[in-house]
């Protein structure tokens, strides 16, 4: 029997991920249905988990018996504290480049930007990073279950690759003398703090 799961995302980047780790399973992965109409809740918490939770609970109530999961995911680097953090989607924009008449275009663009002027002349073992995800799985309004997952990096000085979505370009993994944006999508995705945190949930819904 195929486990059908309804992911609450409008970013195609995660839908993609998703979608491409399930394909040997016996699970179907579909975008929750109109979730563009959806007005999106508040994402007021502090950490990933509590965003994820969140929006998990927020999300099931508008596909009633289904199991719906939500991601909060984003980049921690350790010379800004963990910033951007929870954040990461709106970096450029906590940065005050809001009224920018390519912020809604190019989010990523002015995030990444932002992200090179804040550790600009740091050497590379300066540099060091996470990706950390988790996603949330709720059914009817109540949590399923949670699982988490990271991978290490670095910052590069100036993007490379042309794949992925977000920070990738940016985010360097030395052991593969690669970024995320270099690899090809189903080796980055079983590499990522998405796949392993898909990884962790998938048993405790199957």
């Amino acid at each position: 029997m195929t486990l059908r799961l309804l992911i609450a995302t409008t970013n195609p980047g995660k839908l993609a991920d998703l979608q491409s780790a399930a394909e040997e399973l016996p699970v179907c992965i579909e975008p929750l249905p109109a979730l563009r109409t959806i007005p999106a809740p508040e994402e007021d918490g502090e950490t990933f988990e509590e965003n994820a939770v969140l929006k998990a609970i927020y999300y099931s109530r508008f596909a009633p018996a289904e199991i719906v999961l939500a991601d909060d995911s984003g980049l921690e680097v350790d010379a800004l504290d963990g910033a951007p953090g929870v954040r990461s989607a709106r970096f450029a924009a906590d940065s005050g480049l809001v009224d920018s008449p390519d912020a809604n275009d190019n989010t990523d663009v002015w995030n990444n930007m932002v992200l090179l002027q804040k550790l600009s002349g740091l050497a590379a073992e300066q540099r060091t990073a996470r990706y950390r995800c988790v996603l949330a799985a709720a059914r009817n309004g109540e949590v399923i279950a949670t699982a988490s997952g990271s991978v290490e990096g670095l910052i590069l000085e100036a993007p490379h690759g042309t794949g992925g979505f977000g920070y990738d370009p940016l985010f360097y993994l030395p052991e593969l003398d690669q970024t995320m944006a270099d690899l090809d999508p189903a080796v980055k995705f079983s590499l990522s703090h998405r796949g392993r945190a898909f990884d962790e949930l998938l048993p405790l819904l199957l």
